[in-house]
């Protein structure tokens, strides 16, 4: 396979893999971290109005979606990147941010909650998956 299509295809697969992640952790969210009573939170308008109820351990699971997803998918396209295979996890830990960015505009949230998840769930995942990658790489084989 060309390296200019194991690079698209490192895209690809980091943004869907990522996605599967998020949406995995989205999805246990409610299981580990109850919603108030009575709360809906399925709709817009219902997060709105249960966003007074929730407490911060309410946030957990959404920040970890965000960072373990885009953790995930800057490993998986570093993985498969025939080339630059940092640059690859970069675009993803930056296409996951602008994701990010939208859901905040989007869904109310506490503005620390937006800022905490902006700053640390994105860029320091995609940083970290370069480190293990190359780590991984570095490792003497068992």
């Amino acid at each position: 396979m060309s390296k200019m299509l194991r690079n698209i295809a490192a895209v690809v697969a980091g943004l869907a893999l990522g996605s599967l992640a998020n949406m995995t952790v989205v999805m246990l969210g409610p299981a580990l971290f109850p919603p108030p009573p009575g709360v809906d939170m399925t709709t817009a308008e219902g997060l709105r109005q249960a966003m007074p109820l929730l407490q911060p351990r309410h946030f957990i699971a959404p920040f970890v979606a965000h960072a373990l997803g885009t953790l995930v998918g800057a490993l998986a396209a570093h993985g498969i990147a025939g080339s630059r295979k940092e640059l690859f996890a970069w675009v993803i830990g930056l296409l996951f941010l602008f994701g990010g960015i939208a859901a905040s505009v989007m869904i109310p949230a506490p503005i620390w909650f937006k800022v905490c998840d902006l700053l640390f769930a994105y860029l320091p995942m995609a940083w970290l998956a370069i480190r293990i990658a190359t780590y991984r790489k570095r490792a003497p084989a068992a």
